[in-house]
């Protein structure tokens, strides 16, 4: 199986809470302190830190976006509620920092145990009812563990009936006899590898991450919500380990992969998208795969402007465009955040709405009650009869009467049905591939989308989302422009194009270009407001006056978290302040 390269496990066992200071004398601060005294192989990987020679890293509870300008982060942080901490410790040498998982194996070897234990429940089987599917498996699980090990609490011979199990063919097994600590690792490390994902489970369970790569022998890579990319220890040094730990993964999500079916992408259990090449044939060094992490919660508009991605005035401009039912796509690279703020701005569709998503992979979380999710049917490779393509969900979606269309992603034919919603009447909005506006109006027009460029203005904005390079040398995602579509022109052959908003990235702040300027809030949602046309003025009052409550709400009232965002924005849609 793949490896964790962590410190070296101390050769001496150091009890939780008997000491404050590590082996060379260095005082561990309060917070990590306490850490260790509940987690004695948090004070064992401390202790054998400083023993190599490097710093007592620095306990946080949680991680804030500020900590990402450390040019040498050293600092652990937990995660969950299994005894896993993650350290971020800085690589003078190399081009990407280490991601470490200390695990409440990582200073404890139980590989031989492990095969007791394993052989132990095979020996006894006969005994042990099956683990049903339909009730907890790991509770299941760990009662098998707990029938066939047995420890001292207190020193002294246990009576001999206690110590074995009787098999029905009349043949004693021993129980094995493990310390309370090793009890703990064996039960962690069944659960990690029966149950989970294997090696990769404190990084699954890690809310800080964005993507997990692996290219093939060597280090898996990790994206980091605050520190970047990241080199993990866990490492493939062989390539049938490599396609034996792909093949497992692939059976973790209910797929085969195969010689004949080396690419398959799934979603795993906590929703995150998986993409598994498998074999040497397709790829030369060896099985690969890439986890793209899903957020329980996802950002919400206020935690996109603490990033810095958007500001207040462009959300009050998106709070009028969704609100009033203006068509809109996100575009961007990928990994720009298109999803992330397709999310976020749903919460400006009116709380009363029927809304139907559709996605070839589940990633949309909308937080309103009358929420259709449907989700792309695939099929094996030898079967093509019974797939239901987002095409046809599409087409079913027009006519459940919807509020709002949400198309997870635009790739194929199904936009042209899309912009056939919009001239109907419906309201659309999903997420493209491309990084300009030029790049995107060339994709919907060409094949194999092919919207006639008469159709096109039927698309209202189009937000723009970018990796942008920031005055302090680091990189952030920016929504990098705001372009409102107006028109068509048969003679010039162009689109009638403006801009609305545009990151200045000298200062990294976003400039509304369109201010006194903006065709769709003077033409299409000023007359919906009831404002006059030689009033336009009154619709950036507007502007500014939602702009100042949502900073009001965000700085003052402290409302951050994804589903409270729309409880408060209903509230204030009652009561007629928004």
């Amino acid at each position: 199986m793949a490896r964790t390269e962590v410190q070296p496990p101390v050769e001496e066992r150091t009890e939780a809470g008997h000491s404050e200071t590590t082996p060379s004398g260095q005082v561990l601060t309060e917070a990590l302190n306490k850490a260790c005294e509940e987690n004695p192989h948090l004070l064992e990987y401390v202790s054998r830190l400083r023993a190599s020679g490097i710093a007592i890293p620095e306990y946080v509870a949680k991680l804030s976006k500020k900590m990402s300008d450390r040019k040498e982060p050293n600092l652990i942080y937990p995660v969950g509620t299994n005894g896993i901490f993650i350290h971020i410790l800085y690589d003078a040498t190399g081009d990407m920092h280490n991601y470490i998982a200390v695990e409440p194996t990582t200073s404890v070897d139980l590989s031989e145990l492990m095969v007791k234990v394993e052989d132990a429940c095979i020996a006894v089987s006969e005994n042990i009812p099956g683990i049903d599917p339909y009730a907890d498996r790991q509770e299941q699980l760990l009662m098998y563990i707990d029938q066939v090990t047995t420890y001292d609490e207190v020193a002294g011979p246990k009576p001999l009936k206690k110590n074995f199990l009787q098999r029905k063919n009349d043949k004693s097994v021993a129980k094995v006899n493990v310390t309370p600590r090793e009890l703990e690792g064996i039960k962690y490390l069944f659960i990690r590898e029966k149950i989970r994902m294997g090696v990769l489970d404190p990084i699954i369970a890690d809310p800080y991450i964005e993507d997990i790569s692996c290219a093939g022998l060597g280090n898996l890579f990790i994206a980091h919500k605050i520190f970047g990319a990241l080199k993990s220890t866990i490492t493939f040094s062989e390539m049938e380990e490599l396609d034996e730990f792909v093949i497992r993964l692939a059976e973790r999500v209910g797929k085969a992969v195969t010689i004949r079916q080396p690419i398959i992408d799934a979603t795993l259990p906590d929703g995150s998208r998986i993409n598994i090449v498998y074999g040497r044939d397709v790829s030369k060094r060896g099985s690969n795969f890439s986890i793209r992490k899903f957020s329980e919660v996802p950002l919400s508009i206020f935690n996109i402007v603490e990033f810095g991605t958007a500001d207040y005035m462009m959300l009050a401009y998106l709070s009028l465009a969704v609100g009033l039912g203006m068509n809109i796509f996100i575009a961007g690279e990928s990994a720009s955040g298109k999803t992330a703020l397709l999310n976020a701005v749903t919460v400006f569709i009116p709380p009363q709405a029927k809304i139907v998503s559709i996605e070839d992979t589940p990633e949309l979380q909308v937080p309103h009650h009358n929420w259709v999710r449907e989700v792309v049917q695939t099929t094996k490779a030898d079967d093509t009869s019974g797939a239901v393509t987002m095409f046809d969900l599409l087409r079913a979606a027009l006519r459940q009467r919807p509020n709002e269309i949400i198309v997870g992603e635009i790739r194929g034919k199904e936009g042209n049905v899309v912009f056939q919603a919009m001239q109907t009447g419906h309201s659309a909005m999903s997420t493209f591939h491309a990084s300009t506006i030029e790049k995107l109006i060339q994709r919907i027009t060409g094949d194999p989308i092919s919207v006639p460029k008469t159709y096109l203005d039927n698309l209202n904005i189009a937000v723009l989302m970018g990796i942008v390079r920031l005055p302090n040398g680091g990189t952030a995602r920016r929504v990098t422009s705001i372009a409102e579509i107006v028109s068509w022109d048969p003679t010039s052959q162009s689109f009638n194009i403006t801009e609305a908003f545009h990151h200045n990235e000298a200062t990294d702040t976003f400039d509304f270009t369109g201010y006194m300027t903006s065709y769709i809030m003077e033409y299409k949602v000023a007359p919906m407001l009831g404002i006059p046309s030689n009033q336009p003025a009154r619709v950036y009052a507007e502007l500014k006056r939602r702009a100042a409550i949502l900073e009001t709400l965000h700085k003052q009232k402290g409302v951050s978290g994804f589903y409270e965002v729309l409880d408060v924005l209903s509230k204030a849609q009652r009561e007629g302040l928004l």
